[in-house]
């Protein structure tokens, strides 16, 4: 994981010395317990921007001290307890670390969450909004033009009803959504809304359908809780209807997750006929549809994207969205739309994980949904977003010309490739990370090798080209690597 001490270069005393104070430190403290693994001497210098000498030297002095114990090959680990130490001894942290129900994110995914807080590296990998189409502006008026004069204490279970009473008549408007305030709950985005309901509404041993690729693939709740996930295979317009039949049939099926509109990773929009088709095979085999939507506002072309849930006339669809692709992911407001026995269910489980939402999040949510800001903002920054997406597309024609297969989004932040040249992905990924560049290998979010998803929401304009430079470059390496060497 990434380190927010760094040493202090004004400073007299040598780097490495600062380097063995900081883990003398740790250990001491005991942040740092005994078998504790260290970071790698080159992970390390390239965290901290030093030499990997440097790093080797306060190595060896904290060997030298005892604290630690170094092996050729097998890294560094904190020295373990003194047995004479009155006979006790230190918790099993490594032990404790695969001991929980709830399954660490696979290696790639924390690759990129610890890569993406590195200053140097383009981000063409997570999914938020840069720093400049927040509407940074807009908040400062609302915060110096009207008091927030709610006390600071616990929120309803549904989150604040004024956001709630908000988000009802904002769904109506933008998305011809009919809904009743007690049908929402407010969430800290819209992955806690679906952890709520995997965890609440699922149990061990049952089978859920998901979208092969997608986002929800790479969550790793599913396996965590013991649920059978089947993937349905999808194309340009979504998934393919005849397999959801098939997997209804032969899986019994209880869930079904889906994304509508501009789909994370490939950007595809539900066709028409396939929405009112799968509508109609969930009502046959009665089975619930969550319907994570947090892009269909992002046309580009101003194009209404119909949800499943504006169409839902039976009360099947779990609808779930956020503020976070459109406004900001740090102000963290998400919400669940379902029936209210369903809204009562999960806002319990919430009150057990956190008691509920921010107020002042809440307020300020729906004060700006409500201003005259909001449809301004949300008109540029789709302006924005296209002129991004246009710049990594022209970037793509220049840098890998007939090297990747791929269609260009009509909205969203997400542009799906598919390599053609022989390569590995994970090879891949770390050519790319040491030239300057993240972003995400296909692996972590569909079954089938050999693509990428290039995100184009959070990168500077001025980085997308340098960028795919830079991605072109590692793929030129790996076929070269690849490439039967002559004699």
């Amino acid at each position: 994981m990434g380190y927010e001490w760094k040493p202090d270069r004004s400073s007299t005393q040598p780097i490495y010395k600062q380097i063995v104070q900081y883990f003398e430190k740790q250990i001491n403290n005991g942040e740092m317990p005994p078998y504790s693994k260290l970071p790698s001497e080159r992970m390390l210098s390239k965290e901290l921007g030093v030499n990997r000498s440097t790093v080797a030297a306060a190595y060896a002095e904290l060997s030298a001290s005892d604290l630690i114990i170094s092996k050729k090959g097998s890294g560094s680990v904190v020295r373990g307890s003194d047995p004479s130490n009155n006979g006790g001894r230190v918790p099993n942290w490594n032990r404790m670390l695969i001991a929980g129900t709830l399954l660490p994110n696979v290696p790639i995914i924390q690759r990129i969450a610890e890569e993406a807080n590195h200053k140097n590296l383009i981000d063409l990998a997570t999914g938020q909004l840069s720093p400049e189409l927040f509407p940074n502006q807009q908040f400062q008026h609302i915060l110096k033009n009207q008091a927030f004069d709610h006390p600071l204490s616990y929120e309803h279970p549904h989150g604040n009803l004024k956001l709630r009473e908000t988000i009802a008549e904002h769904l109506f408007i933008y998305k011809n959504i009919e809904c009743t305030p007690s049908s929402i709950l407010i969430t800290s985005g819209a992955q806690q809304a679906l952890h709520l309901i995997i965890q609440c509404l699922l149990k061990p041993g049952d089978a859920v359908a998901i979208e092969n690729p997608s986002y929800t693939y790479s969550l790793p709740i599913f396996k965590s809780l013991g649920i059978k996930t089947i993937l349905l295979e999808a194309d340009e317009n979504g998934v393919n209807v005849n397999e959801l039949n098939n997997a209804c049939v032969s899986h019994r099926i209880r869930m079904i997750f889906l994304s509508s509109a501009y789909q994370n990773p490939t950007g595809s929009v539900l066709h028409s006929e396939r929405r009112k088709k799968i509508l109609n095979t969930a009502f046959e085999f009665g089975i619930p549809i969550v319907e994570d939507d947090p892009y269909s506002l992002l046309s580009f072309k101003n194009e209404k994207a119909p949800t499943l849930k504006s169409e839902d006339s039976r009360g099947i669809v779990i609808y779930i969205s956020s503020l976070s692709k459109m406004v900001s992911s740090g102000i963290r407001i998400g919400w669940i739309l379902a029936p209210r026995q369903i809204i009562e269910r999960l806002a319990d489980a919430r009150q057990q994980i956190d008691y509920g939402s921010s107020i002042f999040s809440d307020w300020l949510a729906s004060k700006f949904l409500k201003s005259d800001f909001f449809d301004p903002h949300l008109q540029q920054l789709k302006i924005e977003l296209k002129d991004r997406r246009d710049l990594l597309a022209s970037a793509i024609e220049k840098h890998l010309p007939g090297q990747l297969d791929y269609s260009v989004p009509k909205g969203g932040i997400h542009l799906w490739c598919r390599i053609r040249q022989e390569h590995q992905d994970e090879k891949l990924f770390n050519r790319a990370v040491d030239k300057g560049v993240i972003y995400t290998p296909g692996i972590a979010l569909g079954s089938e090798k050999g693509f990428v998803r290039f995100t184009f929401g959070r990168a500077a304009k001025h980085t997308i080209d340098p960028a795919i430079a830079a991605f072109s470059e590692a793929l030129l390496e790996q076929k070269e690597e690849f490439s039967p060497k002559r004699s």
